[in-house]
């Protein structure tokens, strides 16, 4: 075992971990609910604002500037609201076509605000793609504090989003007011994507999200089983992947994998 890459790897390992607690938690609920592309859309969304505040900002000190953050998470905190207000049991349009809706528009007006911030366009592919093997440890830690706050806030209202998102006919008929639920549910989930897509992008991110979920239900209808089995799944998965990188030999003098 070469101690050099396994040392190179310890952040990103430690980052994907971090990603799978929130994200196989929030995936129970989001297949719960069937709205599987939902991170996709509010993540798009994000990036949206984002690159409004690159084409807005003057200074040219690229995306890691609070005004780009403050700015995507915004956006993302709009995305909730829509989301929240469609959702009802009248509806005759289906929630997850108001989400495709949302994901082609933020998609669209993104390549065009683009188009006036050419400079910026690596910046805005990072966003999308991610790069988690450049994290650090600084990122780590701050990722890590960010959602044990989100997850400690779920814990504690974790009766009402389950009641919203395991039977939302029931829970609109005992006079909850499922709309502001769901403003916080989608509002703190977009917190967590605004803050992963920086770290992986957005298809490791919707993979998080929607694997371990989608193979727990195929052996568990209770919550709890479902929540384990899609925690030990992604922290084998992330033990496997990095023992593929110390497993692989490399010649003497060859850098670590970038």
């Amino acid at each position: 075992m070469d101690w050099t890459i396994v040392s190179f790897l310890a952040a990103p390992f430690a980052a994907s971990l971090i990603l799978t607690g929130i994200h196989a938690y929030l995936g129970v609920h989001v297949v719960e609910r069937g709205v599987i592309f939902v991170d996709l859309s509010l993540a798009q969304i994000a990036v949206l604002g984002a690159t409004l505040a690159l084409v807005m900002q003057a200074d040219g000190h690229g995306q890691h500037t609070a005004f780009v953050h403050w700015m995507s998470l915004g956006f993302t905190f709009i995305g909730a609201a829509v989301f929240s207000t469609v959702r009802t049991h009248r509806s005759r349009i289906p929630q997850e076509a108001i989400i495709g809706i949302c994901y082609a528009v933020a998609a669209a007006a993104s390549i065009l605000a683009m188009s006036k911030a050419p400079s910026e366009s690596e910046h805005l592919k990072d966003m999308l793609v991610g790069n988690i093997l450049a994290v650090s440890w600084e990122q780590v830690f701050r990722t890590g504090l960010l959602y044990a706050a989100v997850g400690a806030f779920h814990f504690l209202l974790r009766k009402k989003f389950l009641a919203i998102s395991v039977n939302h006919e029931h829970a609109d008929a005992t006079g909850l007011n499922v709309r502001w639920w769901d403003f916080l549910f989608y509002a703190s989930f977009g917190v967590v994507v605004t803050s992963s897509v920086e770290i992986a992008g957005v298809l490791l991110v919707f993979c998080y999200l929607i694997v371990p979920s989608v193979a727990a239900m195929m052996y568990s209808e209770r919550i709890a089983k479902r929540l384990a089995i899609g925690w030990t799944m992604g922290t084998v998965g992330r033990v496997e992947a990095v023992g593929d990188h110390t497993s692989v030999p490399r010649e003497k003098g060859c850098a670590p994998p970038a």
